[in-house]
């Protein structure tokens, strides 16, 4: 993998390329959630005609069903799901912690049991990386223990030393050089923990770092501080990825601060729960007001959706229940995330972010609120 940096805008926002086996990325960019090798509702064909450059999957799910040694044997991950761009897969820290009633972490791993069956099963820092090998990813994620940001700083501090010990691990054992591997800053909402994080990371010479651990209960002044703190001692030519975190004016909050990569299944869970997002803000397509509206979700969008399918028609499948109606409003969410984005990196190509992201402001406030993701798919 190559990271090329091709301009950083005045306000610090960033714009790039990322180079993979299986392309290019430009950059800042959005990625859907494809937990279990499939974006929900969608095709592959609809991803990219979406304007979808790479999708991520998650390697604890995969691990336990169908199981790597599986997809491995019917040509790696990308062949098992159709998809011919790059995928990264993400190591499976923040569902040990989602699902901590079933696991307990020690200095050598992680022991769980399975949320299908019960099985008992040991994740380590190897096995975490040889997985994603098996997968076939064009970029991997350290496995890191991740603990609330509210758990308290002798919890965070203890996380953070066990997360650089298995970042350690898991870059002595890749074996496949043409997979990336990023390492995770951790450190909860304490700005000198994310620091001494991001530098001994930095110090390990990975080919890209992700700020994880973030949007899980703490407030938004302490979550973008925290973002900034591990920004700051971030080398500018890698690759920085701030994870699941998704509304749109996460992204723009996120570029602003020198983030290039990101995730969230907000734009599927919503599209699911009846919300689009519009250029002029949250659209909730399920209420009684969109019976007898003609329109397009959006008159600004040229997705597919948006050409040729009115709001009252999207509300009639939204009210009856047909599959049809999660997998267009999917269509649209991705496509108005992806354009945002673009967007945004044109703005910084031409060094006016900060313009175009107070205008952002102002035409997104006027949209009406509707109900939000969870970064877990």
């Amino acid at each position: 993998m190559k990271f090329h940096l091709l301009k950083t805008d005045p306000s610090g926002a960033r714009a790039g390329v990322i180079e993979t086996d299986h392309g290019e990325v430009s950059t800042p960019v959005f990625m859907p959630v494809g937990t279990y090798g499939a974006v929900k509702t969608v095709s592959p064909a609809e991803l990219a005609a979406a304007g979808t450059q790479i999708v991520l999957s998650n390697t604890y799910h995969l691990f336990l069903r169908p199981g790597p040694e599986t997809i491995q044997r019917l040509g790696g991950l990308h062949r098992f799901m159709a998809w011919d761009g790059p995928i990264l897969t993400d190591s499976g820290g923040f569902q040990v912690m989602s699902l901590s009633d079933l696991s307990k972490v020690d200095d050598d791993g992680v022991t769980f049991r399975s949320h299908l069956d019960g099985s008992e099963h040991r994740m380590t820092p190897e096995l975490a990386v040889r997985i994603q090998e098996q997968l076939g990813s064009d970029i991997a994620m350290c496995l890191d223990e991740l603990v609330s940001p509210l758990s308290g700083k002798d919890a965070a501090r203890k996380a953070v030393d066990r997360s650089l010990r298995w970042a350690l691990r898991c870059f002595r054992s890749r074996k496949n050089a043409s997979m990336a591997l990023f390492g995770i800053v951790q450190g909860g909402i304490y700005a000198d923990l994310r620091v001494h994080c991001a530098r001994n990371l930095v110090e390990m010479e990975f080919d890209g770092y992700a700020v994880g651990g973030l949007a899980l209960g703490e407030t938004s002044g302490q979550t973008w501080e925290a973002v900034q703190a591990s920004a700051a001692v971030l080398p500018p030519r890698k690759p920085r990825y701030l994870m699941g975190m998704g509304t749109p004016e996460d992204l723009l909050e996120g570029i602003a601060r020198g983030m290039d990569m990101f995730d969230c299944v907000i734009p599927t869970r919503n599209a699911r729960n009846g919300t689009l997002f519009t250029s002029e803000g949250r659209l909730s397509i399920k209420t009684a007001a969109m019976r007898q509206d003609e329109g397009p979700p959006d008159p600004a969008c040229g997705c597919y959706t948006c050409s040729n399918f009115s709001r009252a028609y999207l509300r009639h499948l939204f009210v009856t229940g047909e599959m049809l109606g999660f997998r267009l409003n999917t269509i649209h969410n991705l496509s108005y995330y992806h354009q945002l984005v673009s967007r945004a990196r044109k703005a910084v190509l031409e060094g006016v972010f900060d313009s175009f992201r107070e205008e952002f402001r102002q035409r997104w406030s006027r949209g009406v609120e509707g109900p939000e993701g969870h970064p877990d798919a």
